[in-house]
């Protein structure tokens, strides 16, 4: 599906609720598109199934200068949605009623994931990377082995778990008009310590969205974890594209197996990324990109592992600079 001109790329950034040094540099970079994680513990609001937290978050951003056109991660604790414990209805009508919130604060993305007990995970967030950087490292062998406090939970019940999920919240979220992006196991194994994982292959993201057809049915197409998976981006992304399933990117590569593996620099890792860039554009993508994982940088300090300031920048602008060799549009 090759569009030409008429797809037009959103740059993106993950930026914390309230302005800080990042919205200012952002800004100077020409990014006018905010991704956010509105949970509680981070914002010092209530959760955004609240409407007045979505709406006093958005209201900063536009009064900045950007459109908040995302949520990513989770927004409140979905350990019992994930694992099906009691007390997930009510936690799914939290869910349905935050989708409803944003739509109607024109807020068109969720980034979701379906990890449970045990999210994004590392062992080591200072290993070292080209000439000094710090860069984050998952090694399986250095991981614990011992079962978590939830016991063996088989990949067959999470996708049981799963699907009563996605079941439940996409007519919700088909109605808002909010596409919900699931973004992949990180790493993409399929069980950490007993529980199962369930997107850790493309072909599981395909099962996925065979379960509810559905236009605001999408894919987090996070390019380095699909790497890990093996997975043939010359295949899967025209694959996923082809129903307009890929909803948002996260620009980003890493070197190893999805045994043992550490973040790279944008511009030395594996992956082709001129290639993967052009593929996007030429299957119609015209939705939010957004650079992620980057090496902590000399001078500063390694709080957020992944999410240093200087480490963006250099991956924003090795982005921007690639969209514009290739004359693809961007906003």
């Amino acid at each position: 599906m090759i569009v030409g001109d008429i797809s037009k790329m959103k740059l993106s950034e993950f930026l914390p609720s309230t302005p800080d040094l990042l919205w200012d540099l952002s800004l100077q970079l020409g990014v006018r598109h905010a991704i956010c994680k509105c949970a509680p513990e981070l914002t010092g609001l209530p959760a955004p199934w609240e409407k007045s937290t979505l709406r006093t978050i958005r209201d900063r951003f536009h009064a900045a200068g950007f459109k908040l056109y995302g949520l990513e991660g989770d927004q409140f604790d979905m350990t019992r949605i994930k694992l099906g414990l009691e007390g997930r209805d009510e936690d799914i009508e939290k869910y349905q009623q935050m989708l409803r919130n944003m739509g109607e604060m024109e807020i068109p993305l969720i980034c979701y994931n379906f990890m449970a007990g045990i999210g994004w995970h590392r062992n080591q967030t200072d290993a070292p990377g080209r000439g000094g950087a710090k860069v984050t490292r998952f090694d399986l062998s250095q991981s614990p082995t011992g079962l978590t406090e939830y016991g063996e939970v088989s990949e067959a019940q999470m996708w049981d778990n799963y699907s009563y999920f996605i079941r439940k919240v996409m007519p919700v979220s088909e109605a808002a008009g909010v596409k919900m992006g699931m973004h992949p196991d990180d790493p993409p194994l399929p069980s950490l310590r007993g529980i199962g994982r369930i997107l850790h292959a493309p072909e599981n993201f395909e099962k996925a969205l065979s379960l509810v057809e559905s236009p605001s049915h999408g894919v987090t197409y996070c390019q380095a974890n699909f790497s890990l998976m093996g997975t043939d981006h010359a295949e899967w992304i025209p694959k996923f594209s082809a129903d307009n399933k890929i909803v948002f990117v996260h620009f980003r590569d890493v070197k190893g197996t999805p045994e043992c593996f550490d973040e790279t620099f944008h511009d030395e890792g594996p992956t082709d990324m001129v290639a993967l860039l052009k593929l996007y554009h030429e299957n119609g993508f015209d939705g939010p990109i957004r650079v992620d994982h980057v090496p902590t940088m000399a001078g500063e300090s390694n709080d957020q592992p992944g999410y240093g300031t200087a480490g963006r920048l250099f991956a924003m602008g090795y982005l921007k600079g690639i969209l514009e060799t290739l004359g693809v549009p961007i906003e």
